[in-house]
């Protein structure tokens, strides 16, 4: 497997003529964030981080997806943070998709590409900067379920590239998924994959299942059931789905459908509400 490029938002603003009608949705069950909703006047800032602007595309909502945040960050070069996480509890996927830059973490230096993946579990010590280019990169956080008995998972920086797809049975390799965690390690309580289709793909029936998801999708098209409607999605594009939310797709364009995929995992259903 090369490296491949990943869309990455450049903000902006649309024209006046351009029409607002437009595929992005909010329902009660999913919603759809195409690339155009993220332009500049949406973004946001951070404390203890310069030089830098984020899309926030999930966030905890009641009633809705309740288990994660996620964000796309773009750093100008030499821009970064040394106090990137105010929550002790919070645990972090990083996946880069444009840019370079160094990660530490715990001290220890990690050069980042277009490809990049770390893994940082509560409580980590790290700091980012960005390299010559400006760095964009997906931030993926969850409060950590800690449960007494089981270790907290190690840190960890590696590359998509590093990492096998694995088909689904009888695809012949048209649907798999590269997994960066061990699906059987109970320690970890999320899961940040990357999907690919090949062209043709599919899921050939409605997932209906516990784990809330956010799928941002990293290159080529594709139709997706979301519920009960089929909506088309491309490179840029960002779903949000609630639990139990139907869902199924076809790769729909002359290339392959990936996209970056979130799952929550591995701990019981908490019983009085989702807060543990």
């Amino acid at each position: 497997m090369t490296d491949h490029p990943y869309y990455a938002p450049a903000g902006g603003l649309p024209p006046q003529t351009q029409l607002t009608t437009d595929r992005a949705v909010f329902t009660t069950s999913y919603a759809v964030l195409p690339r155009g909703t993220m332009t500049d006047i949406v973004t946001s800032n951070l404390p203890f981080w310069d030089l830098t602007r984020l899309w926030v595309i999930a966030r905890p909502l009641s009633g809705f997806a309740e288990t994660f945040s996620q964000y796309i960050v773009q750093v100008q070069p030499g821009g970064g943070s040394d106090r990137p996480e105010g929550d002790p509890t919070a645990e972090a996927v990083l996946f880069v998709v444009a840019g370079d830059g160094l990660l530490t973490v715990d001290g220890a230096g990690h050069d980042l590409r277009a490809g990049s993946y770390a893994f940082l579990p509560p409580g980590t010590t790290w700091t980012l900067r960005a390299g010559d280019e400006p760095l964009t990169f997906h931030w993926i956080r969850k409060a950590y379920e800690q449960v007494d008995g089981v270790e907290v998972p190690e840190a960890f920086v590696t590359h998509e590239t590093d990492v096998a797809g694995v088909p689904m049975p009888d695809t012949d390799g048209a649907w798999q998924t590269q997994r960066f965690i061990d699906p059987t390690d109970v320690r970890h309580d999320m899961h940040v994959n990357i999907v690919t289709f090949e062209p043709g793909g599919a899921i050939p029936f409605p997932e209906t299942h516990v784990m809330e998801h956010g799928l941002y999708v990293l290159e080529g098209k594709a139709v997706y059931l979301l519920n009960k409607d089929w909506v088309e999605v491309q490179e840029g594009d960002f779903m949000w789905l609630r639990a139990f939310c139907p869902q199924a797709c076809y790769a729909g364009g002359p290339g392959r459908f990936r996209y970056l995929l979130y799952k929550d995992v591995n701990r019981h259903v908490g019983l009085r509400g989702y807060a543990r």
